[in-house]
């Protein structure tokens, strides 16, 4: 079975948050910031977790132990909002795994018990897969899920074709489907009224 030390986490935490008006990352629900309660969740899973962020120095202060920072830098030629999908492979040149599960900041109803049972079937996951992730109406869920640490070059060369979108990459991928026991799961937080909902 694969197990903490054989997995990474990375979070991204690098979006504008002009919906919410406010950083989402830094928003308190239950009394925690939502990136620290990611970040929280995400140790149950791995021994490594990677921040994803153009702004560390933003998050520096939330005590996040076994977390690195990793500062997202813009390509060549773009401004810095180019998306969670060039954030993502910037952090996935760090990593050292098989498997690393990407998590967005802004989930404040991520389950520790579906994560840990998604991490036993990563073992059963056929070599010809890119990814484990659970699907809904709207396509595949990204931004909570597993990929193989070996995507990396696939995923370069869509960016540098100047793709920008999760779900078209992964149109050209065989990919796992993980079981998803509630969507109220993948809840995220981007405007003020999802906030109260949360």
């Amino acid at each position: 079975m694969t197990t903490r030390r054989e997995l990474t986490t990375i979070v991204l935490a690098g979006g504008k948050s002009s919906r919410m008006g406010q950083d989402k990352a830094l928003i308190s629900i239950q009394g925690m910031p939502l990136l620290q309660r990611v970040c929280s969740i995400a140790q149950s899973c791995a021994d490594v977790i990677y921040v994803v962020t153009p702004w560390p120095e933003r998050y520096q202060d939330l005590l996040l132990p076994s977390c690195q920072f990793i500062r997202e830098i813009p390509l060549s030629g773009e401004p810095l909002a180019h998306g969670p999908l060039v954030g993502f492979a910037q952090g996935l040149a760090e990593v050292q795994t098989q498997w690393v599960l990407l998590l967005a900041c802004d989930l404040p109803r991520l389950r520790v018990e579906v994560l840990q049972d998604w991490v036993t079937r990563l073992d059963r996951v056929g070599d010809d897969k890119v990814a484990a992730l659970a699907h809904h109406p709207k396509g595949w869920e990204p931004l909570c899920g597993f990929y193989r640490r070996r995507c990396l070059p696939q995923l370069l060369e869509f960016i540098n074709q100047g793709g920008r979108s999760f779900q078209q990459w992964l149109q050209q991928y065989p990919v796992e489907v993980l079981p998803l026991p509630e969507l109220e799961m993948l809840f995220n937080c981007n405007t003020p009224e999802d906030l109260a909902l949360s």
